[in-house]
């Protein structure tokens, strides 16, 4: 996008600030050239996210539609409009959407950078010139019936409802995996641990199981949160009153919204309302954040249950993917887990940004919301990648040390409580003691004491007996 190479056809352009020139055969103009200058911040470009540029591209589709079937816009302009939203849909051109994810005015670069494009494809349709903006205008005609504040917004929820689609589906990939190995680990017995510490025994497939039901949880979670971005504010144009738009503009907007970008959509009962609040954004971000949170949680557990192999819990094998160190030979870390980790503290994060944003709009208007959109689609994209892989690359290759986790149940203290039912709470009391002092385990004690036949004991361990409620099978 250099300016001023004698080498390079140019046209000029003009604002209310003056004249620029361009590049000839650049798509965006002088208005996207600004806000690359100003906000040179990031270095990642809106088209980084390319659902945002379907989006508004679905928008000025369904705008120029209900202009033109109310008679604001001709149909020669209108279809060139449509012409270059289903281009750019259909993913070309979204090089020329070089505005900054972080950029001031609340958005009104994505949108003039969106608007300077559609019209320039539109002309190419025509059979004018890129800038011939008297036959096809960015602001006259692509944005007509519109404002940034009812487009912006809109996108975002668009791009949002859009890419949670593609989270749910890696979220539901990575539950699969862990009820596979559910199933697959139902009949090893282990110790469970509260505070680190022994507890009473479990399954391995129960321990897997939870982290599947946890998924499960969140999916529904992730669901609600969803529907509240289909409530949308387009027909509201600048601050929700709905100045410069025909009365019936917005209920016909919002119907061709959903059908081309095959999402049901609803237009907020009160647009004033909903162009200045950012509650949903908010309650959206909550929930990744919550899906952060324990699927960091689940990977904790995965590298404490893979820890050693010879000094630590070594109760299950992670793929190795890797070497794991450049000094330490043989050494394999845990390193799609560890990703995990990072990823969630990311989303942790970015819950923090979009809180002080939402907080931080005045009045009529949050001019914030580009840091919300870009931590949002951060988050959702960087869940959904961390999803995908922890399935791919970890969860499905995860195996089990049964040798090892059964002679952790029969060598712990917590097997004392386990047998209780059948040993009363004295005698339970007293192996546990020895067991401790004498470094014993718990299992040869109950047999050298006699207070379990080998037989009784073995039949008590089964995993069906030791860790779901049912009356003792076998009384001392």
């Amino acid at each position: 996008m250099t300016e001023g190479n004698p080498l390079l056809p140019t046209r000029e352009e003009h604002d209310m600030l003056g004249e620029r020139e361009l590049p000839a055969q650049a798509y965006y103009g002088i208005h996207t050239l600004r806000a690359v200058e100003n906000f040179p911040i990031t270095e990642t470009s809106i088209s980084d996210y390319p659902e945002l540029i379907q989006s508004l591209a679905c928008i000025k589709q369904a705008a120029a539609l209900s202009n033109h079937e109310l008679g604001l816009l001709d149909k020669t302009r209108t279809e060139a409009i449509i012409s270059a939203c289903k281009t750019l849909r259909s993913g070309e051109h979204h090089d020329q959407f070089l505005v900054d994810v972080i950029q001031g005015g609340a958005g009104t670069s994505t949108n003039m950078n969106a608007n300077e494009v559609i019209a320039n494809l539109g002309l190419e349709v025509l059979g004018r010139v890129k800038g011939d903006y008297a036959r096809l205008h960015p602001n006259e005609h692509v944005n007509l019936s519109q404002s940034t504040n009812d487009v912006y917004p809109t996108a975002l929820k668009l791009s949002a409802c859009l890419g949670i689609m593609g989270l749910l589906e890696a979220m539901g990939t990575l539950q699969r995996a862990f009820q596979s190995k559910a199933i697959e680990f139902q009949d090893i017995l282990k110790m469970g641990r509260t505070q680190l510490q022994d507890a009473v025994p479990m399954t391995l497939g129960q321990e897997f199981g939870v982290y599947a039901e946890t998924l499960g949880e969140d999916i529904e979670r992730l669901k609600e949160a969803s529907s509240l971005m289909r409530e949308i504010n387009l027909g509201g144009t600048a601050i929700g009153t709905g100045i410069n738009a025909h009365p019936e503009y917005s209920g016909l907007v919002c119907r061709h919204l959903s059908r081309i970008a095959g999402v049901e959509l609803m237009t907020a009962p009160n647009l004033v309302e909903a162009t200045q609040d950012c509650g949903a954004f908010v309650q959206l971000s909550g929930v990744l954040k919550r899906i952060a949170i324990k699927l960091s949680k689940t990977c904790n557990d995965l590298r404490l249950l893979s820890s050693g192999p010879r000094a630590g819990l070594n109760e299950i094998n992670l793929p190795s993917m890797q070497a794991g160190s450049s000094i330490m030979p043989g050494k394999v870390n845990p390193v799609i887990p560890e990703m995990v980790n990072q990823v969630a503290f990311e989303v942790i994060g970015n819950d923090v940004t979009i809180s002080m944003a939402a907080e931080s709009g005045q009045l009529q208007l949050n001019a914030f919301e580009p840091i919300i959109g870009h931590s949002l689609f951060k988050s959702i994209t960087h869940l959904r990648n961390a999803c995908a892989t922890l399935a791919e690359r970890c969860v499905v290759g995860i195996s089990a040390n049964p040798e090892m986790l059964r002679a952790q149940v029969e060598n712990s203290i917590g097997l004392a409580t386990a047998l209780n039912p059948y040993l009363g709470y004295d005698n339970a009391t007293e192996v546990a003691k020895v067991a401790l002092r004498d470094n014993r385990r718990v299992y040869d004690l109950v047999l050298e004491s006699g207070l379990l036949s080998k037989q009784q004991l073995d039949e008590i361990l089964q995993p069906g007996i030791l860790t779901s409620p049912r009356m003792p099978l076998v009384h001392p």
